[in-house]
């Protein structure tokens, strides 16, 4: 074998160990961070708590009615980005649209944010799931969620009623687990 392959060869291999390390290391903390109690169970959604200005958030909702997040200031607004190719998405839409139902007059909005999606499976999915009055973003391009720090979908932001970013759930989330950070923040 020449020199040069040699060389070639030893670059893939420490490249694919890097690669292998990190994953490594990712899913233990992954792990660590889901975990709950004792039991070393995962529970969903892994929540983490955040204290920083929201991004920019304006676009078109999927009715082509204008949205700019900063327009909510004073209300606590929960961001869910969701997507109709995403079946956890599918599951908690109803979840979201009966919380935004009881929540209406705590001053608390929910927001969907539909990310890379097509404008048409997105307002079939609301249809679908008895989802149609939430108020959902078009984020064709994934440039908002990704704004945000979106890593994958299903993912929840809650804002405060100072616009600042408090929380961020990586998967779907429950009626359960509203009720417990919203009541908190409301709180603080």
């Amino acid at each position: 074998m020449s020199p040069h392959k040699v060389r070639l060869s030893l670059r893939i291999l420490l490249a694919a160990a890097v690669v292998a390390a990190v994953g490594a290391v990712l899913a233990a903390g992954l792990r660590t961070q889901a975990s709950s109690g004792g039991a070393g169970t995962a529970t969903l959604p892994v929540t983490q708590e955040l204290n920083k200005p929201v991004p920019a958030l304006s676009g078109k909702t999927l009715q082509g009615q204008p949205f700019d997040v900063d327009a909510l200031r004073g209300r606590v607004v929960v961001i869910n980005v969701m997507a109709s190719w995403c079946a956890p998405c599918r599951a908690e839409l109803p979840t979201l649209a009966a919380a935004a139902q009881r929540f209406d007059a705590d001053d608390v909005r929910i927001v969907g944010l539909a990310m890379r999606d097509d404008t048409g499976d997105a307002l079939a999915l609301l249809r679908e799931t008895d989802a149609e009055r939430l108020t959902v973003i078009a984020d064709p391009d994934g440039t908002r969620a990704v704004e945000l720090g979106v890593r994958g979908v299903p993912e929840t932001f809650v804002v405060d009623r100072s616009g600042n970013l408090r929380l961020h759930a990586f998967g779907p989330i429950t009626g359960e687990w509203l009720d417990k950070h919203l009541r908190r923040l409301d709180s603080t």
